[in-house]
């Protein structure tokens, strides 16, 4: 597949430039457009692991809105600005969360300091995650929105990267531009569709159709559905109470559904 520029003109990186490695447990959890549940999802789904007995780090790699502390009521100690600037190693900004028993690496929450790191120590960054993720059982990266650069760049070290958009017409659009840059800079990478805050099983299902058709139509391929998250206000009531889903109302529908999803990619 031949590469293209990306919208904006600025050329694709090759297919295999910017990374030497790659984790196999490492997923990247990605959207087009920012709202979509993004974090919340990345959060929940490394709870899930944890809850199947994964060793499971959640990795906050929105480089210029972190807020995966925020959601968690976290105050790390450290955080991944610490070990962009060199002040710390990698493995030194790792916290535990007792309540979802997983790891976190936060990021610099709200500031955007980190959103102009250069490439080249994103990709030294992106090394030494690949290898601090032989000590875990799963990896959740949960990237910037856009398909800016940096975001891009860390892509790179996942195996597998889960796509989360909704059924507004800004988010798909968003979602088939992010598919369609990594498609492009890497012809055969697992990209999965997650659905986020459909009404109905049905209904993510069409919005996952429409999705699914513009990329077999355009680009020639067909990312596979790796879930639907239907709507639930419980949702809304977890985020505000930096609380998980799945200690707050772990029956809710939107608890189960990404449960659902956890078990789906560990029976791969």
């Amino acid at each position: 597949m031949n590469n293209h520029a990306p919208a904006g003109g600025k050329p694709a990186l090759a297919p295999s430039a910017g990374v030497r490695h790659r984790g196999k447990n490492i997923i990247a959890v990605a959207s087009g457009k920012g709202g979509v549940g993004k974090t919340w999802f990345s959060i929940t789904l490394s709870h899930a692991l944890s809850l199947r007995g994964q060793k499971t780090l959640l990795f906050d790699g929105d480089l210029g809105l972190a807020n995966v502390d925020i959601q968690l009521g976290l105050m790390p100690r450290h955080d991944l600005g610490s070990v962009i600037s060199g002040k710390i190693t990698l493995n030194q900004a790792f916290s535990h969360y007792e309540a979802g028993n997983f790891d976190v690496l936060a990021g610099r929450s709200g500031s955007g300091s980190l959103a102009n790191v250069p490439l080249s120590r994103l990709q030294l960054l992106g090394e030494d995650l690949v290898i601090a993720a032989t000590g875990y059982n799963k990896v959740i990266l949960d990237l910037g929105a856009g398909v800016e650069k940096s975001v891009r760049q860390l892509s790179r070290v996942a195996n597998t990267i889960l796509v989360v958009t909704s059924d507004e017409p800004t988010s798909l659009t968003d979602a088939y531009a992010f598919i369609k840059v990594t498609a492009l800079e890497r012809p055969g990478c697992d990209i999965r569709v997650v659905v986020n805050a459909a009404n109905t099983t049905r209904e993510g299902e069409r919005t996952y159709n429409t999705l699914r058709k513009a990329c077999e139509g355009f680009l020639k391929i067909s990312p596979p559905l790796a879930g639907i998250v239907r709507r639930d206000m419980r949702v809304r009531e977890a985020i505000r109470n930096q609380t998980p889903i799945l200690v707050r109302s772990p029956n809710s529908e939107a608890a189960m559904d990404v449960e659902a999803i956890a078990e789906r990619l560990l029976a791969d």
